[in-house]
């Protein structure tokens, strides 16, 4: 079985229009939302054997974070630039390219690509991740190299509005 969880970066800052979408970083709501969610993860025992990243400012910044609550080495984090304004192809190919000792791998990166590979991997219809929000589909495969359309199932979708309006996270 491999685990694949999906994580749209936390809420980015607006604020300076002067600076590139690539570098725009996270607003004070966005820090405090992964924090949130890395502490909804570490508290259901989710643990990263690798964390896959968009190299974008928000995305790495999300992805330290939540290695950093969770007490991950910050060395199992890979930056793949093919990642910021992936096509959901693009994704699978990178996802099919992990080596198969790890299981539990998260994905850190943006929208719509991840909505759309969610929406391809499980069958299912996702309107939109929320900043922040975690997807885990489950496959019932052995090597990433069989990562197909439709082949995953959606085991959570969790996102900080629907956690502070439903559960009490502790961290």
């Amino acid at each position: 079985m491999k685990r694949l969880f999906i994580i749209r970066h936390a809420k980015s800052d607006w604020s300076k229009t002067d600076i590139s979408d690539f570098d725009r970083g996270l607003k004070k709501r966005g820090k405090r939302d992964i924090v949130l969610m890395a502490c909804w993860l570490q508290s259901n025992g989710y643990y990263p054997d690798i964390i896959i990243s968009s190299p974008a400012k928000r995305a790495k910044k999300s992805a330290k974070k939540i290695a950093e609550v969770l007490g991950i080495d910050k060395d199992k984090i890979i930056y793949n630039k093919k990642i910021y304004e992936a096509s959901p192809a693009d994704l699978t190919d990178i996802l099919s390219k992990i080596k198969d000792k790890y299981n539990d791998v998260f994905l850190v990166g943006h929208n719509p690509s991840l909505n759309e590979l969610a929406e391809y991997l499980s069958d299912s219809v996702i309107f939109n991740i929320p900043t922040s929000g975690i997807i885990c589909i489950e496959f019932d495969i052995k090597s990433w190299r069989d990562i197909k359309k439709k082949k995953g199932e959606i085991l959570f979708f969790e996102y900080p509005k629907k956690l502070r309006e439903t559960k009490s996270v502790k961290c």
